[in-house]
C-alpha cells in the first residue's frame, strides 16, 4: 500500500498542473527568447512530475518510461537545442508580437475560462488529477493562441511542444492513466524530430531573410 493517500497525490497533481498554466501565461507575455525556452523547460518538469506521480500510486510502469522521455528530451534536450540554435542566430527577443500583452492576456483568461468551462462535466470522475483536464485544454488553446501572436519561429516552435503537453498531460491524468505506450512514444519522438526540422527551417529562414520573422515567408508567392 501506498504510504501517501490518493488525496495528497491529487494535491500534488493539482499543484505541478496550476505551475503548468502559469508557465504557459508566462510564455504569452514574455518576449525574451531565452526566457522562454527555459518556462518551457519548467513546464515540461511539472508534467514529468505529474507522469511520476501517476505512475507511483498506480504502478504504470509504462507511465515511469514517458516520465523520464519527457524529463530527457523537453527539459534537458529540447531547450538546449533551442537555446543554442538562438544563440547562432543572434536573435534573442520577441519584438513586434501581433497583440499586446494586455490584449493577449484578456484573451488568455478567456480561453482559460472556456478550458473550465468544457472540463466541468468530466471533473466528478473518480480519478487521480481528473481536474487537470481544464489546465490541460487550456494549454491547448493557449498553445494554438501563441502560434498565432508571434512572429517568430522560435517562439511559435514553442507553442507547438505547449499543445502537446497539454495533449500529454491530459493521456496521463485523465485516461486510463496513460494512453497505450507505443502510443506515446510514436507522439514523442514525431514531436522530437519535427522540432529539429522546424530548427533547420528556422536557421535557413534567418539565414534567407536575417530575420525569424515568419511573415516574411510572403515575400517566396511568384
Amino acid at each position: 500500500m501506498n504510504p501517501l493517500s490518493p488525496d495528497i497525490g491529487s494535491q500534488l497533481i493539482t499543484l505541478c498542473a496550476a505551475v503548468m498554466l502559469v508557465m504557459q501565461l508566462l510564455l504569452v507575455v514574455q518576449r525574451m527568447l531565452l526566457t522562454n525556452i527555459r518556462i518551457f523547460a519548467v513546464q515540461s518538469f511539472m508534467l514529468a512530475a505529474i507522469a511520476t506521480i501517476v505512475a507511483y500510486y498506480y504502478n504504470a510502469t509504462h507511465v515511469y518510461i514517458v516520465a523520464a522521455l519527457t524529463l530527457i528530451g523537453k527539459v534537458l534536450f529540447l531547450p538546449r537545442l533551442l537555446s543554442r540554435l538562438v544563440r547562432r542566430i543572434n536573435i534573442v527577443e520577441e519584438i513586434e508580437p501581433l497583440l499586446n500583452a494586455p490584449t493577449a492576456m484578456l484573451i488568455c483568461g478567456g480561453l482559460t475560462l472556456l478550458g473550465y468551462i468544457v472540463a466541468r462535466p468530466f471533473t466528478t470522475l473518480e480519478k487521480l488529477g481528473n481536474n487537470t483536464l481544464a489546465i490541460a485544454i487550456t494549454l491547448l488553446l493557449t498553445g494554438f493562441f501563441l502560434m498565432f501572436n508571434r512572429r517568430k519561429a522560435i517562439t511559435q516552435v514553442l507553442g507547438l511542444l505547449t499543445v502537446e503537453n497539454g495533449v500529454m498531460l491530459a493521456a496521463v491524468a485523465l485516461t486510463t492513466y496513460g494512453m497505450p505506450l507505443v502510443v506515446e512514444l510514436g507522439i514523442f519522438f514525431d514531436v522530437m524530430v519535427a522540432v529539429m526540422v522546424l530548427g533547420i527551417l528556422v536557421y535557413r529562414i534567418r539565414e534567407s531573410f536575417d530575420s525569424m520573422d515568419t511573415s516574411k515567408l510572403t515575400q517566396l508567392k511568384g
